[in-house]
C-alpha cells in the first residue's frame, strides 16, 4: 500500500498542512492538463476541429447534456462547477494510471472535500431557492400519512449520508483497482507464472481505464441528481 502514502516533495520531514507533497504535485499536474486541453487546445476555435479540440468539445457537450437532462435547464447556470468537477476527477483518475504517478482521488481527504463541497452547495442552493419548502424533500406526500414520519427520518439520514457514500465510492474504487494491479505485478517476478501475471495486469489496467471514466461520470451524475433535488425538492 506504499503507493498511497503521502510524502513531502522536499526532504523526509513530517507532513504539515502547508507542506508540498506528492498529492500537491499531482493536483497541480491535473489542473495544468485540464487547462492545456480546455484552454490551450481550443484557443484556435477551428470550424473543423483538431483532435484536441474534438476531445474538449465532446467533454463539454456530454456534461452540458447531462446537467440539462438530469437537473433541468434551470440548472445550467451551475454547469461550470459541474464541468470542473468532472474534468478534475477524470484527469486525476487517468493520470493516476501512469507509472510512478500518484492517484489523488484514492485518498478520502480529497474525495471527501469534493463531496462535502457538493453537499454544502446543493443544500445552500435548496434553501436559497425554496426557503423552508426545501424541507419538503424529506416529507413524502405520496406515502400514507402514518408512514410519513418514519420515511422522513429515513430521508434525513440518507440525505446526510450522501457525502460519505459520494466520497467513499470514488476513493474506494480507485484504491482497490490500483492495489489489485500491484498484487498481480508482484507475481511477475515468479518465472512460472510471469506470463499469466503480465496478462492479468494488462486486463486489470484496461478495466481501470474504464473505471476511471465511469467513476468520474457517476460522481458527476450524482451531483446533478442532488442539484435537481435542491432545485425541485417536492416529492
Amino acid at each position: 500500500m506504499e503507493q498511497f502514502l503521502v510524502k513531502p516533495l522536499f526532504g523526509d520531514g513530517p507532513v504539515h498542512w502547508y507542506t508540498p507533497t506528492n498529492v500537491t504535485l499531482w493536483m497541480f499536474i491535473t489542473v495544468a492538463a485540464i487547462v492545456a486541453l480546455l484552454v490551450m487546445g481550443t484557443r484556435g476555435r477551428a470550424i473543423v476541429p483538431n483532435r484536441v479540440q474534438s476531445v474538449a468539445e465532446l467533454a463539454y457537450g456530454m456534461v452540458h447534456k447531462m446537467v440539462e437532462d438530469v437537473a433541468g435547464k434551470d440548472a445550467l447556470k451551475y454547469f461550470p462547477y459541474i464541468m470542473t468537477l468532472f474534468m478534475f476527477i477524470t484527469f486525476s483518475n487517468m493520470l493516476g494510471l501512469l507509472p510512478k504517478s500518484f492517484t489523488t482521488t484514492s485518498h478520502i481527504a480529497v474525495t471527501g472535500v469534493l463531496a462535502l463541497a457538493v453537499f454544502i452547495s446543493v443544500t445552500v442552493i435548496g434553501f436559497v431557492k425554496n426557503g423552508t419548502h426545501f424541507l419538503g424533500l424529506f416529507w413524502v406526500t405520496s406515502a400514507p400519512l402514518a408512514l410519513r414520519p418514519i420515511l422522513a427520518v429515513i430521508e434525513v439520514i440518507s440525505y446526510f449520508v450522501r457525502p460519505v457514500s459520494h466520497s467513499i465510492r470514488l476513493a474506494g474504487n480507485m484504491m482497490a483497482g490500483h492495489a489489485v494491479i500491484k498484487v498481480f505485478a508482484g507475481f511477475a517476478a515468479i518465472a512460472a507464472i510471469s506470463p499469466l501475471s503480465i496478462l492479468a495486469v494488462t486486463a486489470v489496467y484496461g478495466l481501470e481505464v474504464l473505471v476511471s471514466f465511469i467513476q468520474a461520470y457517476v460522481f458527476t451524475i450524482l451531483t446533478c441528481v442532488y442539484l435537481k433535488d435542491a432545485l425541485h425538492p417536492a416529492h
